[in-house]
């Protein structure tokens, strides 16, 4: 069963949504199943997240007027139906990060760390990335949640992010998190509608001439397989 957050959705569906990822795996959903032995094995391996560190991660980002952006498949259960996800995935400077002491670094390069809020995985985009700037100061919305309002990614935010990545993926040879971005990226764009071209415009001053041809040809793919099934639900 997909999910989805609705606004007005508790944070504490965010922790739930996390746990099932840890527990179960990104691609299982709500009622799924493990033998008892692969569930306590898993248990053993990970911690899950709590409702209480996920309420109290958002909590003190407002109450230190901390800017950032949540992005990442969190967001991305904002405005369609998407699968579980292991983190939660931030979009700010490293000053800004510096403002949440609590959160434990466990890698970082230039513009990425992974950390830790207690029981919570926090993955960081770091804004000494221009493009990552570019998304913060441009493509945010404010989204409220039960408790407090979460600064959030735009749809075309997202797009954005996700096509800015995926050169980079192909060059790694993920396959498997190639096909889940492209697909976040189809559903965006057949759900939301955000204007392609000036995202690739935009895109131009960070990729290669290469892979902006690719990235085209990609953008071209989705909506020609859009276009396909939007012909078939009128047929």
């Amino acid at each position: 069963m997909n999910v989805t957050l609705a606004p007005g959705t508790s944070l504490r569906r965010i922790a739930e949504i996390v746990r099932n990822a840890v527990l179960f795996g990104p691609d299982a959903w709500e009622g799924g199943s493990l033998p008892d032995k692969d569930l306590n094995s898993t248990r053993r391996q990970h911690v899950l997240p709590t409702d209480r560190d996920v309420v109290e991660l958002f909590t003190l980002l407002g109450e230190r007027r901390v800017p950032y952006l949540l992005v990442g498949g969190i967001a991305m259960l904002r405005y369609v139906e998407g699968r579980n996800t292991e983190d939660i995935d931030l979009l700010m400077s490293l000053p800004s990060l510096k403002q949440l002491p609590e959160i434990t670094i466990e890698e970082q390069n230039e513009f990425f760390i992974r950390g830790r809020f207690r029981s919570v995985r926090v993955d960081v985009l770091l804004t000494a990335n221009a493009l990552f700037a570019e998304a913060q100061h441009s493509f945010g919305t404010t989204h409220r949640f039960a408790e407090l309002d979460v600064p959030t990614a735009t749809p075309e935010g997202l797009v954005l992010l996700k096509l800015y990545a995926l050169p980079s993926l192909y060059r790694q040879g993920l396959f498997d998190r190639v096909t889940v971005y492209e697909g976040d990226i189809a559903s965006l764009i057949q759900r939301h509608r955000p204007a392609v071209e000036p995202l690739l415009q935009r895109l131009q001053t960070h990729l290669e001439t290469g892979d902006m041809n690719e990235l085209r040809g990609i953008v071209q793919d989705i909506e020609a397989r859009i276009a396909r099934f939007e012909q078939h639900k009128r047929n």
